[in-house]
């Protein structure tokens, strides 16, 4: 668009004579070429942006995908590191079976390790995969140790959850049987 108005200009300086050696013609070509500038500016944006939606328009940026189901705990360890007792640093790790309806859908892990203290309450940094049929989620919080319930946020994922994000709720944490609600955002 802007080579076509630049073209146009030079056809018409080559008619009427070079306009820059006219007082009275630079004033005009600068003005063309900035109208010709500007329109294909205008231009540009319209197309860059004639196919975007905005998130109230878009179908998948309000739509969640909630998934229940409960964690079934299998192996645990609680790793102490010295000194005896609550430290940072020391860690649980954690692994189970992930069972909706009945039927096993997943298994899912993770550990948690001390990253604060403040007297005998530590806070844990916690992380979490779960792998599922259509691909996995991995999650992260802070949580203190001996919460019964934690909220976690979804960081990532593979397969149908490559763009995930959300949060998943668990409850009765520590319990052979976890409860577990993730929204997932995608």
């Amino acid at each position: 668009m802007v080579a076509s108005h630049l073209e146009s200009a030079a056809a018409h300086s080559r008619k009427e004579g070079n306009p820059l050696k006219r007082g009275k013609g630079r004033a005009t070509l600068a003005k063309c070429v900035a109208v010709s500038l500007a329109a294909a500016t205008v231009g540009f944006c319209t197309l860059g942006t004639a196919g975007a939606q905005t998130p109230e328009q878009a179908p998948d940026q309000k739509q969640a995908e909630i998934i229940d189901f409960t964690f079934h705990n299998e192996q645990y360890a609680d790793n102490d590191l010295a000194p005896s007792g609550p430290s940072l640093g020391d860690m649980n790790s954690y692994s189970g079976s992930l069972v909706k309806d009945g039927r096993t859908i997943g298994r899912g892990g993770g550990t948690c390790q001390g990253v604060h203290l403040d007297g005998a309450k530590m806070t844990m940094q916690c992380l979490v995969t779960l792998d599922l049929e259509r691909g996995s989620l991995t999650m992260q919080s802070l949580a203190v140790k001996g919460s019964k319930t934690v909220e976690m946020a979804i960081t990532g994922g593979t397969g149908a959850y490559n763009t995930a994000r959300g949060t998943v709720q668990w409850w009765d944490i520590g319990a052979p049987i976890e409860t577990v609600r993730a929204t997932i955002m995608r």
